[in-house]
């Protein structure tokens, strides 16, 4: 299959004179600078869920195919007046996957059941609840409307029409309907392999012996496990300490190994910030001050070609601006349709006062209708990801909330989680 261009050294790129990049902007930039960079591959559909078309698919067939009845009952030709009707039967019965093998005369009705092809001199159906018989005849009262009980041939979908778009994420309906439209196989995007590491002295992992000033790693556990719940290919690149030829060792692995790079930690401009310091060597290195709470510093390049984003160290707030940031900017790289979470607006259980410049998500959950938020804000307080069940998002300007009063409450399934 053909690979898709590169991404250019400036996809990162601000406007000039920007320094506090507003949410909507950043979004904005990451959605027409980024394309895909996963390459296309044909799968049969046993192996096509969770996969990204990378082509429109035809319909092969017609669904369905020929006219048929909806129902278990007795087939004529309508419509049927008002009053009562009697009408012979004909000898033998319509089934699904086995036709009747002849037509039905004008005024006669025959025996048909649910999903059978409608014969020839049938195009309306009774339910055989509102029917009395004799085995000779039916009796039953109108009116009935022509084309009752009775699917049209191809009234979902016609042959040689769409069934499915480019960029769709193929989900287990979609292989319904594509299997019912005879097709076997699709053109889709290879998994995109998004890999995940951790950096700082400071790091251990759990279970290691923890010495003083060390913490376990919590950012690299919950990174990949959401790399996987988006549909993506993880790699797990470890921990790397504050050291910079290390690190420049592991992204060179790492971009050899996958489409994407997830680092969390040293995305911002101190002394033992080497990710953002490494990026800016390569040339290829935007520092993007996002007005967003929990985050703002958020480090874009690219390493050897490879997409990195690097994210803050702070667990709440990686995960917030991974969900936020890198989840839809990860799906165009996959080929998929930019993807915005759904919300909902829901009355407040709680009070809060927000200040103009920034927007803010808090952890928060739903309980009898009602919104409920994590009792701390503070960013370290990794339990309140675990609590919650979505983020409220609080718009960038200045905001009174009190109980009762709407707020926009993303669930993480919204997000792909």
């Amino acid at each position: 299959m053909i690979k898709p261009p590169p991404l250019r050294n400036d996809c990162f790129a601000l406007p000039a004179g920007v320094n506090w990049t507003p949410v909507d902007a950043a979004l904005a930039l990451l959605r027409d600078r980024l394309s895909v960079v996963a390459q296309a591959e044909t799968q049969p559909l046993a192996q096509a869920l969770g996969r990204v078309l990378a082509q429109d698919v035809i319909a092969r067939r017609s669904n369905p195919p020929q006219a048929n009845s909806a129902v278990d009952g007795y087939g004529f030709a309508g419509p049927v007046s008002e009053g009562a009707q009697a009408l012979p039967l004909v000898q033998g019965r319509a089934a699904a996957g086995v036709p009747f093998d002849g037509a039905v005369p004008a005024r006669h009705a025959i025996r048909i059941l649910t999903g059978a092809a409608l014969p020839e001199g049938v195009d309306t159906v009774i339910l055989q609840e509102d029917v009395t018989t004799d085995g000779n005849q039916i009796a039953f009262h109108g009116p009935l409307k022509q084309g009752a009980n009775a699917r049209r041939a191809g009234e979902d979908v016609q042959g040689g029409d769409l069934a499915l778009a480019t960029g769709r994420v193929l989900t287990a309906a979609d292989l319904a309907l594509l299997s019912a439209v005879g097709v076997a196989q699709v053109t889709v995007r290879q998994r995109l392999r998004v890999a995940v590491m951790s950096t700082g002295d400071e790091l251990v992992e759990p279970g290691q012996g923890a010495g003083p000033g060390q913490i376990f790693d919590a950012n690299r556990p919950m990174l990949l496990a959401m790399v996987q719940r988006f549909g993506f290919l993880p790699v797990d690149m470890g921990r790397v300490g504050d050291d910079r030829a290390a690190l420049r060792d592991r992204l060179d692995r790492a971009s050899e190994r996958a489409d994407v790079i997830l680092t969390s930690g040293g995305a911002s401009a101190g002394d033992e910030d080497h990710v953002s310091a490494l990026l800016q060597e390569a040339g290829a290195m935007q520092q993007w001050r996002i007005a967003v709470k929990p985050g703002r510093p958020l480090a874009l390049g690219l390493w050897s070609g490879t997409p990195v984003f690097g994210l803050p160290g702070n667990p709440v707030a990686a995960m917030v601006c991974t969900l936020v940031f890198a989840r839809p900017a990860m799906g165009l790289l996959a080929g998929a349709d930019w993807q915005e979470p759904q919300g909902f607006d829901l009355p407040a259980c709680f009070e809060k006062r927000k200040k103009p410049g920034r927007r803010e998500y808090l952890r928060a959950r739903v309980r009898g209708g009602l919104v409920e938020v994590f009792a701390s804000e503070g960013s370290g307080r990794i339990s309140g990801l675990s609590w919650a069940e979505g983020l409220v998002e609080l718009e960038d300007g200045e905001r009174h909330i009190r109980p009762g009063d709407p707020v926009r409450f993303i669930p993480y399934g919204s997000f792909g989680l």
